[in-house]
């Protein structure tokens, strides 16, 4: 049996439907539709939706931010952070390698067309698939954020630096 092709792309807004839609099917935490048309509106660059066989399977949505860094807190230097705001990929699309393409794309896109020095995303501290691959993708926990999703449950900040 063929392995079906995996496409990375750039989302656009007749996507939207569906990422929200893969996004309520796959995780508790639920954004609007207008937050979503934002980040895709002003970062449409690491905005990104992989496609099997047509049809959109996962999504990866980012964001640009100025803050100060992970690796070397100086109060005088703010550096530019990518943020994975919301990963996901449909259930029976899992452990195939689309979750992994689609942050390898995103952090991709960050450092070159929006200049990131380093990522940044938030996860729970129970989500032990997502935890792996973060961390075999060279993110490391920063923190613990007590008490940061809707149920209680704690994050871990994790980060990865993308320069020097």
């Amino acid at each position: 049996m063929q392995e079906k092709a995996i496409i990375v792309r750039e989302a656009c807004h007749k996507d939207l439907f569906r990422v929200v839609e893969i996004n309520r099917i796959c995780l508790p935490e639920n954004y609007p539709y207008y937050f979503f048309q934002h980040l895709l509106e002003r970062y449409p660059g690491c905005f990104l939706v992989a496609e099997v066989d047509g049809e959109i399977v996962g999504y990866i949505m980012n964001r640009i931010e100025k803050g100060m860094s992970s690796f070397n807190p100086s109060p005088f230097r703010l550096v530019k952070k990518g943020h994975v705001v919301s990963i996901a990929v449909m259930p029976e699309h899992r452990r195939k390698g689309i979750g992994r393409m689609l942050l390898e794309w995103g952090i991709r896109s960050m450092r070159e067309e929006y200049g990131a020095e380093e990522v940044i995303l938030e996860v729970r501290v129970s989500n032990e698939p997502a935890l792996s691959l973060y961390k075999k993708m060279g993110f490391i926990v920063v923190k613990t954020i007590k008490g940061y999703y809707h149920d209680g449950e704690d994050a871990y900040l994790m980060s990865k630096k993308l320069v020097g």
